[in-house]
């Protein structure tokens, strides 16, 4: 199978290219290749590549910076994917397009159902669920896959920052109000690589899915088992949302029901505590 994927550097992008299955053929394009603030010449590169499955890994992922430059956001995570599906389905082929739960207010205590109202909090979410209308209605064979709270070796994100602080000092403040999945890079690729070959065979079904680690947790709750695990003693403290206010409100409640991916593709939420447990090895490795 031939497989275009937009990204190169991102956490999921790094991930896909890792866990890409022996015999299938990858072309991975970074910014010099597509750049998405460029939406047509995203569209034009599509077309420029044979591929069985295109998946869109690349994004604008600066929540707090979206909301003075909800232009740009719009552009490469609205614009950009509208184009790169319809380029897909000029051509009949299957488009795989990762989003967040960043698309609904984070109200309730519930897990959210891919149908589920959204209600955006800011631009970065206004920005994806702008993309994840132009997938849909690009009217190709497609799937929107929403993901939370990523996490790996590389890039900026969670893990990392607490990593970093937890090094310089023995007691750290968390949110622990705002309750979600952590979700590894690697079994996004892994799920997003599984849907491929589902698509290619003739079996998926287009549609908007979630998919996140389990169990959930508080930003607090993973910051102690990322200790745990590296075996740091970092005290962590509660502390409400409101006491680490950011230019970009953060849904409160980012708990995703993921049993329609599981009903469809067969797969099934990964424990992110093992996950975890595989990122710090691949971070030990690094440092070796």
């Amino acid at each position: 199978m031939k497989l275009l994927i937009f990204g190169k550097t991102g956490q999921v992008a790094r991930e896909l290219a890792r866990h890409c299955p022996a015999g299938w053929q990858m072309t991975c394009l970074g910014r010099e290749d597509a750049d998405l603030g460029d939406p047509d010449a995203c569209a034009a590169a599509l077309h420029g590549h044979a591929a069985d499955v295109v998946i869109n890994a690349a994004a604008y992922t600066a929540v707090d910076k979206a909301e003075n430059e909800e232009s740009l956001a719009a552009t490469i995570n609205g614009e950009a994917p509208m184009l790169m599906a319809q380029a897909a389905a000029a051509t009949g082929v299957p488009f795989l397009h990762v989003s967040t739960d960043y698309v609904f207010d984070g109200s309730g205590d519930a897990p959210w159902k891919p149908d589920d109202p959204v209600a955006p909090l800011g631009a970065y979410g206004r920005s994806k669920l702008a993309g994840e209308d132009g997938v849909r209605g690009a009217g190709g064979v497609h799937a929107v896959l929403r993901t939370s709270w990523v996490f790996s070796a590389h890039g900026g994100n969670f893990l990392r920052t607490m990593l970093r602080l937890g090094g310089t000092r023995d007691r750290l403040t968390v949110v622990a109000d705002q309750i979600g999945g952590p979700t590894a890079a690697a079994d996004i690729a892994k799920a997003l690589l599984a849907m491929a070959d589902a698509f290619h065979n003739g079996q998926g079904v287009s549609g908007t899915y979630h998919f996140a680690g389990a169990p959930d947790v508080s930003w607090a709750g993973f910051a102690r088992a990322i200790f745990d695990q590296s075996g740091m003693a970092v005290e962590v403290v509660d502390i409400p949302a409101s006491d680490y206010p950011t230019p970009a409100a953060r849904p409160t409640n980012s708990r995703l029901d993921c049993s329609a991916l599981e009903t469809v593709f067969g797969i099934a939420r990964p424990d992110w505590r093992i996950s975890l447990r595989d990122v710090l090895d691949d971070l030990s490795e690094k440092n070796e």
